[in-house]
């Protein structure tokens, strides 16, 4: 299933739990970390778990708290359970944070009658330690398919200023990707936008994020969702050229030619895989 859209919405606030699972986002994420008090974390556990039975359109994910703090496993130990799809881990600092995790929820699967390994984890890079060992923490050997990037806690952490052209998160963006590929794993997840007022910024992040090799975003309201999806998939013209570049190499290659011309493009085997990854993720 795609990964286009994740789509936050607090756990302790149930009608908006509720709408936002019958959104079309890939996936919601439940959370319990920033957007709810600490007076509340505890009672939001088991609100968070009473929205797993509902009807919803995506996955289904719940923002635990960092695991350097006092509620992680007790939220993670409250929420394991059926119909959820994934845990975000947010500020992963460590390799051994998620093999950690990974233990523990392997743990309750066994003990809760869970399918083995189907629980889902992905962390979020958001501090400048968890950047350092990002490599590490892409390669931990855990159940972690992909990462994410969180801009918001990485610019305070470093004592950036976020600005509109995001052009300070560059480096930390590229680093993400590159520890991603290196370990073997799926492309990792884009930060949110926090300025609601502004769509087209937002659009304008995304669509540089999809350049830069982000599978999706995280959104923090309703009407980002179709632009993350619009950003992530591949427009009707890219499909139209992928399928033109990948039908004229085989071809070629079946009169047993390596390298053609399309339109004046010149075209090999680098080429034709891109083409075939356009299509790939073309198909719903």
């Amino acid at each position: 299933m795609a990964s286009r859209s994740f789509l936050f919405a607090p756990g302790n606030h149930a009608r908006r739990v509720e709408k936002a699972l019958t959104l079309p986002a890939d996936a919601v994420i439940l959370d319990l970390e920033d957007a709810v008090a600490v007076s509340e974390k505890p009672a939001t556990r088991e609100l968070v778990a009473a929205a797993f039975g509902a009807p919803r359109h995506g996955k289904l994910y719940v923002r635990v708290n960092a695991y350097s703090t006092e509620w992680c496993y007790a939220d993670i130990v409250s929420v394991t359970r059926t119909g959820l799809d994934g845990i975000i881990l947010p500020k992963v600092e460590a390799a051994d944070q998620l093999r950690s995790v990974d233990w523990l929820l392997a743990a309750l699967e066994r003990e809760r009658g869970l399918p083995e390994g189907a629980i889902d984890l992905i962390p979020i890079i958001e501090t400048a330690v968890g950047m350092s060992a990002v490599g590490a923490i892409a390669g931990s050997g855990s159940r972690t398919k992909q990462l994410a990037f969180g801009a918001g806690d990485y610019t305070l952490d470093l004592g950036m200023i976020w600005s509109r052209d995001e052009a300070e998160l560059l480096p930390a963006r590229s680093a993400v990707v590159m520890a991603s590929r290196a370990a073997g794993i799926e492309p990792p997840l884009d930060t949110v936008w926090a300025d609601l007022r502004d769509a087209e910024g937002f659009a304008r992040s995304a669509e540089h994020a999809a350049a830069l090799g982000f599978q999706g975003k995280m959104c923090i309201h309703p009407d980002q969702i179709a632009v993350a999806n619009a950003a992530f998939s591949p427009s009707e013209a890219a499909l139209a050229w992928a399928r033109r570049v990948i039908g004229a190499f085989e071809e070629a290659e079946a009169k047993g030619l390596a390298s053609i011309q399309l339109d004046g493009q010149f075209i090999d085997y680098p080429i034709v895989q891109r083409a075939r990854q356009v299509a790939a993720r073309g198909v719903s």
